[in-house]
C-alpha cells in the first residue's frame, strides 16, 4: 500500500542525473507542491523510487508498526528487490536510504492529509529517521586497516517510514499495487505511470482518464517537453502496462497540434 496523496504528485525523477533543482508542480486548483533535494545532493531518482516502494511493501508485510520502524539488512533488502548484490549496489542503497530521509516534501495545498481530509500546508520526508551499521562483521578495532571493506559491508538497516504516509494508509487513502507486477514492468516511466494510475482510477472511481500530454508529462515528471520525445518516454511503458494488464487502454490521440492521452482502467 502507498499513500495515494503522494502517489498524485511528482516525486521521482525518472532520468538518473545530477539534476539537483527543485520539483516545482502547481495542481489544477492552485495547490503548490515542492520536492527540495538536501544541498550538495541530488534529486530522488530510478533506483530510489524502487527502494521506496520495496521499504513500503516491507511496512505492510509487517501489519504497519505504529512507530513505522523496520530493520532489515542491506544484503537481504537488494536480494528483495532482485539486485545484483556487490559494494556498488550497498552504496547504491545507502545513497537512496540517506536521500529519502533528507529530500524535503513540501505542501501548500497540493497534499492531502487523509487524517484531517484537508489540504492545508506540509512538510515532510519519506523517512523520518535512517540509521545503518556498517560494521556488524568486522571488528572496529580491525577494520581502519581494510579500508576496502567498508565499502562491501552488509551491515543492518533501521529506517522510520514517515508519520505522514502512516496515517494516509491507516486512514485508507492509499493505493495498492501488486508487488511481482510492478517488479516485472522494466522501464523506471511504466513502473511510474502504473503507480500515478491507480491514483488516478482511485480517485475517480474507475472512470476514464484523458489528461494532456503536457500535464501527464509534469505529473511524471518528465524532462523532455517536445511531444516527440515524450511519446517515444511514454509508448513503450504503454506497451508494458498493457502487457501485463494493468490498464484495458493506453494510447495517444491527437487533434491538430494538441496532443491527450487516454487511460481506461
Amino acid at each position: 500500500m502507498l499513500d495515494r496523496a503522494v502517489e498524485a504528485l511528482p516525486l521521482f525523477r525518472l532520468s538518473d542525473s545530477s539534476e539537483d533543482s527543485a520539483i516545482a508542480f502547481t495542481t489544477a486548483d492552485g495547490g503548490r507542491w515542492r520536492v527540495l533535494p538536501a544541498p550538495g545532493e541530488r534529486l530522488p531518482g530510478t533506483f530510489d523510487q524502487d527502494v521506496y516502494v520495496e521499504l513500503m511493501r516491507r511496512y505492510c508485510e509487517a501489519e504497519c508498526p505504529a512507530d513505522g520502524t523496520l530493520a532489515f539488512t542491506l544484503h537481504a533488502f537488494l536480494r528483495s528487490m532482485g539486485r545484483r548484490v556487490d559494494g556498488r549496489t550497498y552504496e547504491q542503497l545507502r545513497g537512496a536510504l540517506a536521500r529519502l530521509e533528507r529530500t524535503v516534501l513540501e505542501s501548500e495545498g497540493a497534499w492531502v492529509d487523509a487524517s484531517t481530509g484537508t489540504r492545508g500546508h506540509a512538510r515532510f520526508t519519506i523517512l523520518s529517521a535512517v540509521a545503518i551499521d556498517r560494521r556488524r562483521f568486522t571488528d572496529r578495532d580491525q577494520l581502519a586497516l581494510f579500508p576496502a571493506l567498508a565499502s562491501n559491508e552488509p551491515g543492518d538497516a533501521r529506517v522510520a517510514i514517515a508519520a505522514q504516509l502512516r496515517a494516509n494508509i491507516a486512514a485508507g487513502h492509499h493505493i495498492t499495487l501488486n508487488a511481482q507486477k510492478y517488479a516485472a514492468l522494466s522501464s523506471p516511466v511504466a513502473r511510474r505511470l502504473y503507480r500515478l494510475l491507480e491514483a488516478e482510477r482511485a480517485a475517480s472511481g474507475g472512470a476514464a482518464w484523458t489528461p494532456s500530454l503536457e500535464a501527464l508529462a509534469e505529473r511524471l515528471p518528465l524532462t523532455q517537453r517536445y511531444p516527440s520525445h515524450l511519446q517515444r518516454v511514454i509508448q513503450p511503458a504503454h506497451e508494458m502496462l498493457l502487457a501485463a494488464g494493468l490498464v484495458k487502454v493506453a494510447r495517444l490521440v491527437q487533434d491538430g497540434r494538441h496532443w491527450t492521452v487516454e487511460y481506461r482502467f
